[in-house]
């Protein structure tokens, strides 16, 4: 869920393009975004994959049992576009248009860069009850 939604209630168009980023980053990487944080220091998988790539490690994020298999750099463009997808301020986000252009686009096209992801904190709650024995998720109604 966008940070402006979430916090604030607001509605945009980027909103789509947010939530797409988890589509992106849980494909390449392999690991599940909403169990993520239960293995790995309580970060989120946005985290974890702009620290690995800040440090240069992008390689890193690609799931293992395809890394040796996919093209290393249409699976870095991947995790640069969901990046830029998840970024805090709207504006700064692209388009779905943009975005899926971006994935198309030639090897040798930049990108602009990405800044820190939202919600890029760690998490600090106490840990979620799973519900589920294959990770199939459950909403459990609750009143605001």
């Amino acid at each position: 869920m966008s940070h402006e939604y979430a916090l604030y209630g607001h509605f945009s168009e980027k909103l789509d393009v947010f939530s797409f980023r988890i589509l992106l980053l849980e494909i390449v990487s392999g690991k599940n975004n909403a169990l993520f944080y239960h293995c790995e220091n309580s970060l989120t998988l946005a985290q974890w994959i702009w620290e690995l790539c800040k440090e240069g490690s992008g390689v890193e994020v690609i799931d293992a049992s395809v890394r040796e298999t996919c093209q290393i750099h249409e699976a870095l463009r991947c995790i640069h576009v969901g990046l830029l997808c998840v970024q805090e301020a709207p504006a700064d986000r692209p388009t779905m248009s943009l975005a899926i252009h971006m994935l198309e686009a030639e090897e040798g096209t930049s990108l602009p860069p990405s800044k820190e992801p939202a919600f890029s904190t760690s998490r600090n709650s106490s840990p979620v009850t799973i519900y589920s024995k294959n990770v199939v998720t459950i909403t459990l109604p609750e009143p605001r």
